[in-house]
């Protein structure tokens, strides 16, 4: 919702704050009005659902160039989690599974969630436990620094599983466990 900027506040008296910060109490919207063009800013509503309104002088151009900014600087902060998948087969060899496990390791490393997937094809369904048994190997492999975040599924053809990784301890919080461990022992 857009701020209602000075003619477009329909209401007979506001609570008024001064460019500076400071309360000027309970005006009328003209005399709130007549201060603001007398210091060439604008009259901006703040709180609309507040009983008087409350408004305040400002520059209203820069208000909403901060307010974009802040805005911005939010988005570029955020970090999104992708879902990364790995397949593998109910025959995978050995090899080839350390090769996709250690990709598993680094994509959990990087912080993103994976979803370890056993794809069977032909008769390969019919033997279901072997694809499982995949699975719990990769889970075993992966508990140093992943958690199951959903159990072992099938969907189709597929069989699969979702990883996400142990969210990393403070060192301070580290550091102060051993010191009480320490203390503790003497």
């Amino acid at each position: 919702m857009q701020a209602r900027v000075n003619r477009q506040i329909r209401v007979r008296s506001v609570r008024l704050i001064a460019d500076d910060g400071d309360q000027l109490g309970i005006k009328s919207i003209e005399e709130a009005l007549a201060l603001a063009q007398e210091k060439g800013l604008d009259l901006v509503e703040v709180a609309p659902n507040a009983d008087p309104p409350v408004c305040k002088i400002m520059d209203f151009g820069k208000y909403k160039y901060e307010q974009q900014k802040k805005l911005q600087s939010a988005r570029k902060k955020q970090t999104q989690v992708q879902i990364k998948e790995i397949k593998f087969r109910p025959k995978t060899d050995d090899h080839d599974y350390q090769t996709k496990l250690r990709h598993i390791r680094r994509f959990l490393g990087e912080g993103d969630r994976c979803k370890a997937t056993i794809f069977f094809r032909g008769r390969e369904i019919v033997h279901k436990d072997r694809g499982q048994a995949v699975l719990d190997r990769v889970v075993r492999d992966t508990a140093d620094i992943a958690k199951v975040e959903q159990d072992a599924r099938a969907e189709g053809r597929t069989l699969f599983i979702m990883l996400a990784p142990i969210p990393k301890k403070d060192e301070k919080v580290d550091a102060a466990a051993q010191d009480s461990a320490s203390e503790a022992s003497e």
